[in-house]
Formats: structure tokens, sequence, C-alpha cells
């Protein structure tokens, strides 16, 4: 399909940013009130104290990777520069924000709400589709104070489903492996229409390959795959025999179907250079053929005819594009014979027929002795590559049976995941937080009885270092004004509250992760924002680079995340500085 950028076509109501138009959010409900009240209630107290201007820093991180592993893919930055570039209260706004708060609140405060916007604002993020760790910030956001909180919501909102179902979407592609083919079938599963297009959206970035979802393809282009269902299957029976009473019908009859419903039988060659009159027939020579063959005498007796029925109408609608689903009523007695009966009449014809999809049974099991019977077939009639016919699995997969399924040893080329996938059924959330790091110039620390919860002060810079086979060693926190780690140069890299935990680095390349996506209303260069393509391909070259034991599912090493040695003593001269003494009586 063609490629797009992650959104909706171009409207008018936009606002330009260095030349560069920017389009509103993907979801019209993401809007200014897509907010917590308790954002509204303290723009109001700023407001009220005459505090709404002063300059604030905020950090967006996560504490801890999901899913018990080692690494996080960042995602949702764009849609957050989509709702930034377009922030502004209409009064139908404001006026649900008056009827919403105290009367108490003056009139002047709904005027200031009619002037915000986020012109004063700059957004630093690291790349969309990067690879993150805990406590490094994803996104540092600068501006009044006010209007950055308002925002904060908003963005942890668009920052921790995205994050969460990407990374969800890279372990599945790290345990299928790169040569199979993923596909995202989870809409009917996905916590409502949002959920289920941010699913779609974010599982591409990751690393499948294609999605169920109609809508999600229009949006963003991504690659839509589907065949047809259970029901199709079954909708076909016995017609000649619709208008006897059916306790007159002999019960092996009536399940047996037949193939009295397909009215239209021709179907031209690929070609065009002729015309099969009876592709009925054809496929069931063919069916006979199979039966009787020596090689495959004995797996099969009579296949079920509806579903035979059901399988040449699906070929005759789509003959380029011929994938059956094979587990109605018996895969290899039925469904496999079927499938091969109509896909060697499209070869006659000069079609190739994709595969199947098995959505029930011993996956593992079923795939093999489909692999077989493919390989017989090929062997047996002399059809080129027809051993290689691709083979589809779905039915509830997850981590943990895609890992068991490589154990067992298969023959599936394709997997279709849902629940599990959009629903992130192993872990509920990510966890961002959105923490004040500095105010008016002046640093600001968060403590806490959990060290885990104790945020890092100031307005920082960050950095990747690699080593010399190429891999990420180490990122590492600076403060702002701190001069950048050299390649070469022996840099001290300290555990931000443990004083033990400390090394020398001499990196080999050291990458700054923080870019400005948003500079508000100063001329400063900004970063474009990239189609969902080239995310999903910088994400695939990031986790390649990554150390194969930081990746691994079961005990994976911990990544390290360090400061300056400048920045740890600041941290902890803060620490103690802010934190209570206590007195023994």
């Amino acid at each position: 399909m063609e490629e797009k950028s992650n959104g909706p076509k171009e409207d008018g109501n936009r606002r330009k940013n260095n030349n560069t138009v920017i389009p509103g959010p993907t979801n019209p409900m993401v809007t200014p009130l897509l907010s917590d009240l308790y954002q509204f209630t303290m723009a109001y107290a700023y407001w009220k104290a005459g505090k709404h201007n002063e300059r604030a820093v905020f950090d967006l991180y996560f504490r801890k990777n999901p899913f018990g592993g080692e690494y996080t893919i960042f995602a949702g930055l764009e849609e957050c520069i989509r709702l930034i570039a377009n922030f502004k209260f209409t009064e139908e706004e404001i006026a649900f924000i008056r009827s919403s708060l105290p009367k108490t609140c003056e009139d002047g405060f709904y005027d200031y709400l009619r002037g915000v916007d986020c012109s004063d604002v700059k957004v630093y993020a690291v790349p969309e589709g990067s690879v993150a760790f805990p406590k490094v910030p994803l996104m540092r956001v600068e501006g009044p104070i006010a209007v950055v909180q308002l925002v904060e919501t908003p963005f942890l909102n668009l920052i921790n489903y995205a994050s969460l179902v990407a990374t969800n979407s890279a372990r599945h592609r790290f345990v299928a492996g790169k040569s199979k083919l993923l596909l995202e079938f989870g809409l009917r599963r996905a916590q409502g229409p949002d959920g289920g297009i941010g699913a779609s959206k974010y599982s591409y970035m990751g690393g499948f390959d294609a999605t169920s979802n109609v809508e999600a393809g229009r949006l963003f282009g991504i690659p839509i795959k589907g065949t047809h269902s259970h029901a199709f299957v079954s909708s076909f029976m016995q017609s000649s025999h619709q208008l006897i009473d059916l306790m007159e019908i002999e019960m092996d009859k009536l399940f047996d179907g037949s193939l009295d419903e397909i009215v239209e039988k021709s179907l031209q060659s690929r070609d065009g250079s002729s015309t099969c009159e009876d592709f009925v027939s054809l496929v069931q020579t063919w069916l006979s053929k199979i039966k009787w063959s020596h090689l495959i005498q004995g797996i099969f007796g009579e296949t079920n005819q509806s579903e035979l029925a059901a399988f040449i109408s699906y070929a005759l609608a789509f003959p380029n594009d011929f994938l059956a689903l094979v587990d109605t009523y018996d895969v290899m007695r039925s469904g496999i014979p079927n499938f091969c009966a109509v896909a060697l009449a499209l070869n006659d014809l000069g079609y190739k027929a994709l595969g199947i999809r098995l959505d029930s049974g011993d996956l593992a099991y079923l795939s093999c002795e489909t692999r077989k019977f493919f390989r017989t077939i090929e062997k047996e009639f002399g059809v080129p590559d027809f051993g290689k016919m691709g083979i589809t699995a779905s039915n509830d997969l997850n981590e943990e049976t895609l890992d068991a399924l490589n154990k067992q040893g298969h023959e599936v080329d394709a997997f279709g995941i849902g629940t599990y996938l959009v629903t992130c059924y192993a872990q509920a959330a990510l966890g961002c937080v959105f923490k004040l790091v500095e105010i008016n110039s002046q640093p600001r620390i968060k403590l806490s009885e959990d060290v885990s919860k104790v945020s890092i002060p100031c307005k920082k810079r960050c950095y990747r270092l690699y080593g010399k086979e190429g891999y990420p060693l180490v990122d590492i926190m600076t403060g702002e004004n701190e001069p950048p780690p050299k390649v070469a140069e022996r840099i001290l890299c300290r555990h931000p509250f443990s004083e033990s935990k400390r090394a020398y680095v001499v990196p080999q390349r050291v990458e700054e992760l923080l870019k400005c996506f948003w500079p508000g209303s100063s001329d400063g260069a900004r970063e474009e924002l990239p189609s969902l393509k080239e995310i999903r391909d910088r994400c695939i070259q990031q986790l390649e680079q990554m150390r194969p034991d930081h990746m691994r599912r079961l005990n994976p090493t911990p990544y390290k995340v360090s400061v300056s040695a400048k920045l740890y003593d600041f941290i902890h001269f803060l620490w103690l500085n802010e934190a209570p003494v206590g007195e023994l009586q």
C-alpha cells in the first residue's frame, strides 16, 4: 500500500512551524480537554498566585522496562507534536471548564485560557522508534509551568500505550524470528476503536508486517491482510434438498453438502488466453487424483463437500489471492486435500495459491503434517514450489506460544496474533511519569522512601555510548552545561543512586539522544517527523544493534543507565539538602 504520514489527510486547521505544516492529532478525541481535572485546578492556582508564566522543565520517562525485559520501544511522539502544534481552547471547551471549576474562580482565568497555546513551549525527545531505558528522559518539555502541566496528561496518554504496544510487538518479533511474517489480528479484541487503531499502528512500528484493520491501513498506509472465516466455509450447504422437510433428509446427506450452490463455474486463465468453463469439475478431477495417489492413499477418504464448495467459491472470487482456512471440519482429512485440489486447479490456469491458515489444534504437529502433504503433492504431480506453500497460524498466540512452537519444531511461515498483542495481556501499563526537574533555572528533585521513585533533577543532556563491537554500552545523563562525552576519551559512569556501581567507559561512538522536535515560536531548527515506515525501519535497526544478552526473553542482562560524576554529586547534595532531618527522642 501507499506509504503515508502518521495520520489523516491534510485540512486547513493547522499551525505552521519552520515553514512546515503539522496536522492535528489522528484521533479527534485528542483535544486540550483530554486531561485530568487537577491539571486545570493547578493551572488556576498557578494563575491566581501569579506563577503561571514561570519557566519550568519536566522530564517524561518510565521507571521499569515492561514484560520482564530490559528494553522499551519509544512510541507516540508524533501524536504529541500534533497536539501541541494545534493546542488551542475553543469557546465551547472554555465554557465546559468554567462549569467544572468552582464558581469562585475568577473570569480573568478564562480570558487567560483563551490565549493559551504552545508557542512558548519547547519539546526535546528521543526519536520515535528508538530503543529506550528506565530513568532516561523520553521527552523534555520546557515552557510556562501552567501550560506545560496542561499537556502532561495527554502526553502520558499518547505515549504509555503506544510504547507498550510497540515493545510488545518487538518482543513477539524477536521470538518469532526475522524470517516469519507477523500479522496483527487484534481489532475485534482491542479496548475499543481507539485501542484498535493504536494497536495496529504501533504493532507495525514495532516490527509486525501487516494488519487486518482496514481503517488503520487507510490512515497509516499499513499493509492489510486477511482471508475468510469459519462462517464462510460453514455457510455452504447442500442446496438441492433445501425445500424438503428436514425430517426426511438422511443425516449423512444433510452434512455432506454439495457443489450445487456454485452457479458461475468458469474462470479465465491468468494470462487471459483461455477460459476454463467448468472450474468445479477441474477441482473434482484433481481431488480424485490426490485421493488415489499411491503416495497419499489412505490419508483421507471423502472430504467435506460444503467445505470444498466454499474453497472453490473463494478461489473463483480471488484466484490471485487464494488462502483458505482449513480447520472448520478436519484439517488433514478434509481441509488440506480440499485446498490442494483447488490450488492444483488454479495452477493449471496459471495462478499460484497463497496457502492455508490454521486456527486451532496442535499447530506444531498440523503445520509439519501439512508441509509433508504439500511436498508429497509437489513430488507426485511435479508442481514446482508447491512444497513451499505458505502456512499461517493463528488462535490466541503469544510470546510463550511462539517460543514453545520453536522448541517443538514447526513449519509455520506466518503468525496472526491478536488478543495478547493488542491488549498487552502480560502487563497492563508502562507507567511513564512526568516530573518537574527545574523551575526558574532552579533544579528540583522528588524524593521517596522508594529509591526507584526518586527523580533525577535539573535540565539534562543524554548520550548513548557505543563500544568497539558496535553495541551500545551505557546511556549517560549529564548536566546541561557539562562538556559532552568524546570518542576515545575515558569517562566515569555512575549509577544514579548506588555509590559502589560505577565504571569507566571509553566510547567508540557517542550519540546524543534528545533532539528538538518542537521549538515553539522560536527560530530554532527542529527535527522533521518521519513517516511510519521510516520509524519502523529505525526501530528494527535499533533492535538489531543491541547486544543479544540484553534482548533475550529469559533473564536478560540489565542495560546500564548512568549519570556523570558531577551530576551524581549534585543529585546527592540536593537529596541531603531537601530531605528533612529526623530527631530521636
